[in-house]
């Protein structure tokens, strides 16, 4: 009789160990600086997700290597549910980008849930001479080669934007890459650089200032804080669409009970009131996708971003 105890109890561990989950402190390895807009997205929601977890949510900033800093710590990490990473479209550039990839990322990170899109804009130092987005890109045409804008960083989202803006409509600028966000935002309120593609949030500052103009943002719809910012898609670019974006992903071995947890609570953080209210003030459109959704939309995702870092030729280098 204590031998079939003892045995029930072993094989009931596991299950009991899983229900607890989590009994202690969660990490959120952030692969972006603190103070940008994913450490905001991260920090705003991890807030929310300790309240709904019952347990703490700590942020750890670990920057570098287009990611992989913050990456091979996730991989490192023991594969018990305590730790996760949030990334962005690193996932699906670090392959075509690098000779020798660290990771195989579509086996070695399994997606968890999608915290926001970042709509960019395209936006021009205060004296340029366009004043809409028809006129600046007639103005490209024109200077061909003669109009410098900046992203963060090189190779990011923003850069395969502008990258893709220039491929479709057959014009050329210099591209300036920035280590942030905050950067681009500083040179264009000095007037070094013509212009910037960079999120609503980063603009903000130069915009408030009068030292810059939003031309057009680069989602499908509309952003509901710059109502009366016309999409490149209605204007230059049918069908254009290079939003910023970051989420959660999971290392491999992590339990796929704790992941679809793990995701259904980042998804009521993101529906909180209080969450929507702070990040709408930073341009973002909160999403909280199961782990099915956001696969798909990496998927969806992958083929074009590619597409773009190879006909515009985009190296690390």
């Amino acid at each position: 009789m204590l031998r079939r105890s003892l045995l029930g109890a072993v094989l009931a561990a596991p299950a009991v160990a899983q229900e607890v989950w989590p009994s202690r402190t969660v990490r959120l390895v952030v692969a972006f600086a603190a103070g940008g807009a994913a450490d905001t997205a991260a920090r705003t929601v991890g807030q929310k997700l300790g309240d709904i977890l019952g347990q703490s949510v700590v942020i750890e900033n670990r920057t570098g290597g287009n990611a992989v800093v913050a990456q091979g710590a996730t991989m490192q990490a023991p594969k018990d549910g305590y730790t996760f990473l949030v990334d962005a479209a690193n996932q699906l550039t670090n392959t075509p980008l690098m000779k020798d990839p660290p990771f195989d990322y579509r086996r070695d990170f399994l997606p968890v849930s999608q915290f926001c899109d970042f709509p960019q804009v395209i936006a021009v130092k205060q004296d340029f001479p366009a004043q809409t987005i028809q006129a600046f890109v007639a103005y490209l045409r024109a200077n061909p080669g003669r109009v410098s804008y900046g992203t963060p960083p090189a190779a990011g989202m923003a850069h395969l934007a502008g990258e893709e803006f220039q491929r479709r409509l057959g014009v050329r600028m210099v591209h300036t890459p920035y280590r942030g966000g905050a950067d681009a935002a500083r040179d264009i309120t000095a007037g070094i650089v013509d212009a910037v593609l960079i999120t609503t949030n980063s603009v903000r500052a130069p915009v408030q200032a009068g030292k810059a103009r939003i031309l057009a943002v680069t989602s499908a719809q509309r952003v509901p804080t710059l109502p009366d910012v016309p999409t490149l898609a209605e204007t230059v670019l049918p069908g254009y669409e290079m939003n910023d974006w970051n989420g959660v992903f999971a290392a491999r071995g992590v339990p796929a009970e704790i992941i679809q947890r793990m995701s259904a609570a980042i998804a009521q953080a993101c529906r909180d009131p209080s969450v929507r209210e702070r990040m709408d003030a930073a341009g973002a459109i909160m999403v909280g996708s199961t782990p099915a959704e956001f696969a798909a939309f990496l998927e969806r995702q992958r083929g074009p971003v590619e597409e773009v870092i190879r006909a515009a030729g985009i190296t690390l280098g």
